[in-house]
């Protein structure tokens, strides 16, 4: 399934019509807690039901978590179905990602898996052939860096704990691979600026803003104006801006605006939403930049968003920020 990690962006839908329709993102909410508790057939079937509501029309990122659904309850058909509509239709063309998907792992077998492959990369050739390659590798080396330790770390976590050395020694990689992701991307932005996706495709753009995204206040600080810039221009996503001036803004010592940021009390080990400014008005601040409402992307910490509790819990939520 796609992670919040491995793409925060694929949770991001637009602000139109088919997003605002209430019923297909509660049959997607439900199919997404469904998969959270390991019950794929259920959660499969949910999504059918997204689908149906829109005559069988469904976001790329819905279909693909759809079809992991499908895979995780061994009903090949179903899963492969899935894939094909976002290969075939919607020119998926995410290679790394879907090879390297464990959720997919019962489809490895069926031959009809490698013809998938095959369009997949066809599509990736064809969208790439006019970018900068040799640049559009480096980043691609940069982006799994980035993301491959984070994504290991709930299972590094489950296996010894929260406060275990190895869980130390996992963030300790994580970061010294940042400080190397970091040099590489603030030498590329410094010589040619905040390139667009023409230049480096999608991924390519979302990883110059994953790296400075996890550096320190003093570069974010820094790469932050050119990256208002670069979304004026349409060289960056205005959903990617959103996080990064959500994280600034809390290292400032001001409250965040879109409500991205994610705390974890030190003493409960439970997550609550960082502080935030004019909750009422969040999911209007969201839409604005084509982020899903604040209560669906909660889900993925497993909490509920509650606007009038959490107005009340904001004092105490403030002095834990400051306080943890």
């Amino acid at each position: 399934m796609k992670s919040l990690i491995t793409f925060l962006f694929s949770l991001i839908v637009a602000c139109n019509a088919f997003s605002q329709d209430t019923e297909y993102n509660a049959f997607v909410t439900t199919a997404d807690s469904l998969y959270r508790i390991q019950n794929y057939r259920e959660s499969a079937i949910e999504y059918s039901k997204a689908f149906k509501t829109f005559g069988w029309k469904g976001y790329l990122v819905d279909r693909y978590n759809a079809a992991c659904s499908w895979a995780l309850a061994n009903e090949v058909d179903s899963a492969l179905f899935q894939l094909n509509i976002i290969v075939k239709k919607m020119n998926y063309k995410d290679y790394n990602d879907i090879v390297t998907d464990p959720d997919l792992t019962s489809l490895h077998s069926d031959k009809r898996w490698n013809e998938l492959l095959e369009q997949i990369k066809s599509n990736k050739e064809k969208a790439e052939a006019n970018l900068d390659k040799t640049l559009v590798a480096t980043l691609d080396s940069i982006f799994n860096d980035d993301q491959n330790g984070r994504q290991q770390l709930k299972e590094v976590e489950a296996i010894y704990g929260v406060d275990s050395k190895e869980l130390k020694a996992h963030w300790k990689m994580i970061s010294e691979k940042d400080s190397i992701n970091l040099i590489k991307v603030k030498t590329i932005l410094d010589t040619r600026g905040w390139l667009g996706e023409d230049v480096v495709g999608e991924q390519g753009n979302t990883t110059l803003f994953l790296v400075i995204q996890h550096s320190d206040i003093k570069t974010q600080e820094r790469y932050l104006p050119m990256m208002r810039q670069a979304v004026k221009n349409g060289k960056a996503k205005g959903s990617s801006l959103a996080l990064l001036e959500d994280r600034v803004a809390l290292r400032q010592g001001r409250m965040q605006i879109y409500g991205s940021q994610i705390n974890r009390d030190i003493k409960t080990q439970s997550y609550y939403v960082s502080p935030l400014e004019d909750p009422d008005n969040v999911d209007k601040r969201r839409a604005e930049v084509g982020l899903q409402p604040l209560a669906e992307y909660l889900l993925n910490w497993n909490l509920v968003w509650d606007v009038e509790q959490y107005k009340k819990d904001l004092p105490g939520i403030m002095e834990k920020w400051k306080n943890p």
